[in-house]
């Protein structure tokens, strides 16, 4: 059953509680709503896109007419065998709810508020109760600026591919592919395919450190055969690989016209002498993901070091976070692929399952689940590893290199702030340059400012807990009067505080 998002009955009928609402139509999103439908409870599937897939299995709209989207992915036959199963049960689709809050209620349910009609012409709020919560809320593209980066032109590398298999338009004619991580091979192979000149893919850590966990690798040969297709596109395509290398500027006036590529030591920082020029005129460029855990962490959930550094979910063996009720899977844990997150959301699914009925879930299944599980999340972890930022990445900006996007803060003002001012952390710099406090909310900048209040330490943002994940319009905050919306959060820093600086 497929609910409109101005379905009274399915998100905003204060009377009805469902058994679980999932946020989040990814892998593990939809992996957990069609299992625990199938296991007999009632669901509601929240998320902010109009299809179903998340950014993985990112398609391209009806209307476009495409005739094979399938083309653009792999393992597509298991995104098929999910949309099926919802399009076949019973699960309460509410499409285009962007989930700003999620709050426990005294008697352990849930209320997960939504934006509906964000494209502002029809903005309202919307609400959904549950006994349970499963987060599916995936991850967003870290980026570490350098010169030129906020030219037109430059876009994030996951932003490129999502222009290809939602749009099908390309960023550019000839497009350097740089940063870190197994999506950049992706990402150039999907270009090349469509049509794109890659003139090079810019690794900066290399993928010999991959060498030292032969067991993880051996136990997982589906992702060495993914590198090895991946590998066999680039060939033929005539795409360069260059590891141990970052693209440290960007060139041009009104869009991109070229990048300086350096060679880099093992920390990251360029090697003098070492930078070329090389001519583009895109720049699809990302350093790995950032876990999306902003609702979480707004109710307490505790979190766990990664090993690139970011943040992830802290759960246990059956997926469920610190506080009881809140499951989470998929990147939400650690970035590990479509085919741990869905392992992850049926285990999830199950789990749940098996509390809310009193019953136990199928030893056997979940058994093979765990160990499924265990399995790729340790793959995951040495990919997050070999992929991890050095800690002199820093020596990529100029005082004059725009940090914060948003703000516009250089890199100048924040070493300021750091050297001058005794910042020591991302929210004190916050508080001296407002980097951070643009409509990215830190999402964009937050590394870079984390980094250098480090003082070149390789540090993430402290998870904060905010009470909007997403910016909220002040029209929907006041619709909620008298119909339980969220209490605002008292905060150290008194009246104000992180809603101040949401708004």
């Amino acid at each position: 059953m497929a609910a409109s998002p101005s379905d009274p009955d399915a998100s905003e009928a204060p009377g009805r509680l469902h058994d679980l609402a999932v946020v989040g139509a990814g892998s593990a999103g939809l992996a957990g709503a069609v299992t625990a439908a199938e296991l007999g409870l009632s669901v509601a599937l929240l998320d902010a896109s109009e299809q179903t897939g998340g950014q993985f299995y990112r398609h391209p709209a009806p209307a476009l007419g495409a005739v094979r989207p399938e083309a653009l992915h792999h393992d597509w036959s298991a995104f098929s065998d999910l949309r099926r199963r919802l399009a076949a049960g019973s699960v309460a689709h509410l499409s285009g709810h962007h989930v700003w809050s999620v709050l426990r209620e005294a008697d352990g349910t849930w209320t997960v508020h939504a934006v509906t009609g964000a494209d502002g012409a029809d903005e309202r709020p919307a609400r959904v109760r549950a006994r349970a919560l499963l987060l599916a809320t995936g991850a967003y593209e870290r980026q570490l600026p350098f010169p030129g980066w906020t030219l037109p032109g430059v876009v994030g590398a996951g932003g490129a591919q999502a222009m290809l298999k939602s749009g099908l338009v390309l960023p550019g004619h000839r497009i350097v592919v740089a940063g870190s991580g197994p999506l950049l091979l992706a990402v150039a192979s999907s270009l090349a395919a469509a049509g794109a000149r890659v003139p090079a893919v810019v690794e900066a850590a290399g993928y010999l450190r991959y060498a030292r966990a032969p067991r993880a690798l051996a136990a997982n040969p589906r992702k060495a055969a993914e590198a090895l297709a991946h590998g066999a596109a680039l060939l033929r395509h005539r795409v360069r690989v260059l590891p141990r290398s970052a693209v440290t500027e960007v060139h041009g006036t009104d869009r991109v016209e070229a990048v300086t590529v350096s060679r880099l030591d093992r920390d990251w920082r360029p090697l003098p002498g070492t930078g070329r020029r090389v001519a583009c005129d895109a720049l699809a460029v990302g350093h790995g993901l950032v876990p999306q855990i902003e609702l979480a962490t707004a109710v307490g959930c505790a979190t766990r070091p990664l090993p690139d550094g970011t943040l992830g979910l802290a759960l246990d063996d059956s997926q469920e976070s610190t506080v009881p009720g809140l499951w989470a899977a998929g990147e939400t844990g650690g970035v590990g692929g479509a085919e741990l997150a869905r392992a992850e959301g049926e285990l999830a699914a199950r789990a749940i399952a098996g509390r809310l009925r009193g019953r136990p879930a199928s030893a056997a299944r979940t058994a093979g689940l765990r160990r499924r599980r265990n399995r790729m999340r340790a793959f995951a972890d040495v990919m997050s590893a070999a992929h991890a930022p050095g800690r002199g990445w820093p020596a990529w900006l100029s005082d004059e290199t725009d940090v914060c996007r948003c703000e516009e803060v250089p890199a100048g003002r924040v070493r300021e702030a750091v050297a001058d001012l005794g910042a020591r952390d991302a929210r004190t710099v916050k508080l001296l340059t407002r980097a951070g406090m643009g409509w990215c909310q830190g999402r964009m900048c937050g590394t870079a400012v984390a980094c250098l209040a480090a003082r070149g330490s390789v540090a993430e943002p402290a998870a904060e807990r905010r009470p909007f994940a997403v910016p909220v319009p002040l029209s929907v905050l006041a619709a909620l009067e008298g119909t339980g919306a969220p209490e605002r959060p008292e905060h150290p820093d008194g009246p104000g505080g992180p809603v101040a600086e949401s708004l």
